[in-house]
């Protein structure tokens, strides 16, 4: 049997023009088909039809139907597409910044990506590809053209952050937290820091230099002796910030060490929640890093506008929408629901849904969250089943098993001239409610 190397496909790829498919149903005419498997599927039953829509190549693990001339033999097609990317990124002699961490990832990826784009020919991670299918395919779309890249890496798991962190071999690195996200699968907050410090030891293996929050005790005592760049509220730091109090977007100076001024303009974005405050001062530290002007990084992040459910503000007909149901764990929850009982708004409503991946933890945690609220005064809604397990032990508030059973009382019952903040687990699907409110 006739396997393809590395080297072999990496020939293919240069040729294809750098186009790569995974899925039958989005093919581009030239590109190189890899037959990926999951629970439900096995897509080397697609190789011939990925042929016939026009692709050059496809790369499968079944020798029944690897015909030798289009259709290639390798020993693990994920493996040969990991492997494909990896080559490729020491192929290329950009700079490679890599983000993981608990909470805020993609947020803190999408501020560097605006900051550094005002310099640099940027390519960054589209939407959720930063899994070990995800990045892979990111780091095959870096071209010679580009000059600095941001990889997101995400995991549910020890190990999976040293995979993604060898395949991109970043020479910088952030962890933007760590909290109590996929408490189950990394087995507690201990199993956490190791799997997310598993880009520090990367980042330190190859002698590079991270990002870091130093009023950030947990991720001063990880990162170790690894070369810092810090951020955060106090003046000994390279960039450092102070936060406007009476606002509720994110609205801010800064200063940095070498370069201190007295009077600062104010920067005013367009983030909701005092939370984001440090995403904010870490996209202006790198920016000041790689030397993007004052101006064009403060032009950046008013420019920027949320979307896709992260920390979104939303005003409709009827009310005001803070949407941030894109993700959630006991960590994020407890900081926007901190944030928003705080702000003076009237007519006040918390939707909160679901915490997924908690494992043993989730009864607790969901629990500790509705505890949080109980005494606060706000109106609250919770969804999801892991809530509505609560339900007997909290009457005074109204719980609902999905979000189309709230919607569909939002639609028999208008709310109106309320500031709703809607937070929980993509899962939970909460953006149904939306259209009703």
């Amino acid at each position: 049997m006739n396997y393809k190397s590395t080297e072999e496909l990496y020939a293919l790829f240069t040729n294809c023009k750098q186009k790569i498919t995974t899925d039958t149903r989005k093919l581009e005419p030239g590109s190189i088909f890899f037959a990926l498997k999951g629970d439900n599927f096995d897509a080397n039953t697609f190789a011939q039809k990925a042929i016939d829509g026009g692709c050059s190549y496809a790369i499968v693990d079944n020798e029944l139907v690897a015909n030798g001339t289009s259709i290639l033999l390798v020993n693990n097609v994920l493996e040969s597409l990991q492997q494909l990317a990896k080559h490729h990124r020491k192929q290329l002699g950009l700079p490679v910044i890599g983000i993981t961490g608990s909470n805020a990832k993609t947020t803190h990826k999408e501020l560097i990506n605006a900051v550094l784009s005002k310099k640099y020919k940027v390519y960054a991670t589209k939407g959720n590809l930063n899994n070990h299918i995800g990045v892979p395919l990111t780091l095959l779309s870096l071209t010679a053209e580009h000059e600095i890249a941001i990889i997101e890496m995400g995991a549910n798991h020890q190990g999976e952050i040293a995979l993604l962190s060898d395949l991109s071999d970043p020479d910088y690195g952030v962890i933007t937290n760590i909290g109590k996200a996929h408490l189950e699968g990394f087995g507690g907050v201990e199993g956490i820091k190791k799997g997310k410090s598993e880009l520090y030891r990367q980042i330190e293996k190859k002698n590079g230099q991270i990002f870091i929050n130093a009023d950030d005790e947990v991720l001063l005592e990880l990162s170790g002796t690894i070369r810092k760049i810090t951020y955060g509220i106090q003046r000994e730091y390279d960039v450092y910030g102070n936060l406007i109090e009476n606002s509720e977007f994110v609205e801010l100076t800064w200063n940095t060490k070498n370069n201190e001024l007295a009077h600062r303009p104010v920067v005013k974005t367009n983030m909701f929640g005092h939370y984001n405050f440090i995403n904010v001062l870490c996209a202006i530290c790198i920016g000041h890093y790689f030397k993007v002007d004052e101006t064009s990084i403060n032009k950046a992040l008013e420019e920027y506008v949320p979307e896709m459910n992260r920390s979104q503000v939303k005003k409709t007909e009827n009310n005001t929408l803070i949407l941030d149901a894109y993700n959630a764990n006991p960590s994020s929850m407890g900081l926007a629901i901190e944030n928003f009982v705080k702000q003076p708004f009237e007519q006040k409503l918390l939707v909160l849904g679901d915490m997924l991946e908690l494992g043993e933890y989730s009864y607790m945690e969901h629990e500790k969250i509705i505890e949080k609220v109980k005494d606060s005064g706000q109106d609250v809604v919770f969804v999801g089943n892991l809530f509505y397990e609560l339900k007997h032990k909290y009457p005074q508030f109204a719980f609902y098993k999905t979000a189309d059973e709230l919607a569909s009382f939002f639609e028999r019952s208008k709310a109106s001239n309320r500031t709703v903040l809607i937070k929980g687990s993509r899962g939970i699907k909460l953006e149904k409610i939306v259209e009703f409110l």
